[in-house]
């Protein structure tokens, strides 16, 4: 499984204006419903996937430290994996698990019945933003694009 099969460089937001945690949210489904205006035509507004990742998040922050968080959750009404990625310059507290503040915020919303899939593209993205180096050139990118291409490059690597 590949990133670039569920995240489109549309989707990728190179200074995100959040502050706060539930803003973080808000922005996050802003993106992926910019990016998949499919969504909307299925019925999922912006309002429910705001909903379906703050369910996640009072089971416990998907701030897995280092920097990174991984919201995500699953719906009924999806046809596929879907994502966002957004980077916060100034960083926002996002009750991370090391207690630091997080800049790369990789949103993922699967379908409803799509356990396997969907944890096979958790193992992914948390793989691939283990590498210092990588979180570090995302940080320095200036556009989306670069940060998209950022991604590809490295999610190409064995």
């Amino acid at each position: 499984m590949r990133i670039t099969e569920f995240l489109s460089p549309q989707a990728v937001v190179a200074d995100m204006q959040a502050r706060t945690k539930p803003e973080v949210l808000r922005e996050l489904s802003a993106t992926l419903a910019r990016a998949h205006p499919g969504l909307m035509q299925q019925g999922l507004s912006e309002d429910r996937l705001v909903a379906v990742l703050q369910e996640r998040e009072k089971l416990g922050s998907t701030g897995i430290g280092e920097g990174v968080a991984i919201p995500h959750g699953k719906l009924a009404g999806m046809g596929s994996l879907q994502a966002a990625f957004c980077v916060s310059r100034a960083g926002v507290d996002f009750e991370a698990i090391d207690g630091k503040p997080t800049h790369l915020f990789f949103a993922l919303l699967a379908p409803e019945n799509s356990a396997g899939v969907h944890l096979k593209a958790l193992a992914r993205i948390s793989r691939l933003f283990k590498n210092p180096r990588f979180r570090a050139a995302i940080l320095e990118a200036p556009t989306a694009l670069d940060i998209h291409a950022l991604i590809v490059q490295e999610d190409a690597r064995p």
